[in-house]
């Protein structure tokens, strides 16, 4: 039976989204940015789910792209129908299939925790990126690698890498393809804590995320996903529209009176 290339569980409002091609270092073959999308897409569309963890099975969280698209590269082969020609394909949204195994998890309605360890290279670097937190080994080996191959960074960095770092050492970053282990990594802006058990660690940030309001949550990642490059204008009349919208709601109420009560708050799915 051909095993699932990203399985999810769902268990207390939190998704275990993993990566499951471990043979391979969970590398991105047409197949696998299929299955990451479809992962994603599928999440977007439930209720229940609150939080979400992005891991990979086995050795690394992701090694990039195939190895094998880049041997047809090296070939001086562009046929029609080849990875990489594929991957650069659109349909009538904005992103491309290469961009979206990486913004399917920025568009999410729910926070995403990735938790990486071992090899996070080249497009597995991207695809973390689409996260909203990042969890890294100390060990952890990161790298934006395209420069290695001859190439820049496709799937949707230009959305990612600039909430995280200044310009310069972005391009620095790009330029030389420099593999960073965890501390390195958290220096440099690209993750957001170092623990020696970042899957662990992921879930119990999760589970503390799942059992506050989803409303407020959903709404909080909204806002700033919309409004930390909007101008201002946008920003403040987005704070009083979503807020104008969460006050007064069940889940609001419940939260001010679990408060009040000193108790944990029973927090119903979003509509």
């Amino acid at each position: 039976m051909e095993q699932d290339l990203v399985t999810i569980e769902i268990k207390d409002g939190v998704a275990d989204v993993r990566l499951n091609r471990t043979e391979k270092y969970n590398a991105l073959s047409p197949d696998m940015f299929k299955a990451i999308i479809d992962a994603g897409e599928s999440l977007a569309e439930s209720k229940e789910v609150r939080a979400v963890v992005l891991s990979g099975n086995g050795r690394g969280f992701c090694a990039g792209l195939d190895m094998g698209s880049f041997t047809a590269m090296g070939d001086g082969s562009r046929k029609k129908g080849s990875t990489e020609n594929t991957l650069l394909q659109k349909d009538e949204r904005v992103e491309n299939f290469a961009q979206r195994p990486a913004l399917v998890w920025k568009r999410l309605p729910v926070p995403v925790i990735a938790a990486l360890h071992g090899v996070v290279f080249g497009g597995g670097a991207q695809v973390a990126l689409g996260a909203d937190i990042r969890i890294a080994a100390p060990d952890m080996k990161m790298s934006i690698m395209e420069i290695k191959w001859g190439l820049i960074p496709d799937m949707s960095l230009t959305q990612t890498l600039r909430d995280l770092m200044p310009m310069d050492l972005a391009k620095e970053l790009t330029f030389t393809g420099r593999i960073l282990n965890g501390e390195q990594a958290l220096e440099a802006g690209l993750v957001t804590h170092v623990s020696d058990d970042p899957y662990a660690h992921a879930m119990d940030l999760a589970k503390e995320i799942a059992s506050k309001s989803p409303d407020a949550v959903r709404s909080a990642k909204e806002l700033f996903e919309a409004a930390w490059h909007a101008d201002e204008r946008t920003g403040l009349e987005l704070e009083a529209s979503l807020q104008g919208a969460l006050i007064g709601t069940p889940n609001q109420v419940e939260a001010v009176k679990a408060n009040f009560e000193k108790r944990a708050p029973a927090f119903s799915n979003p509509d």
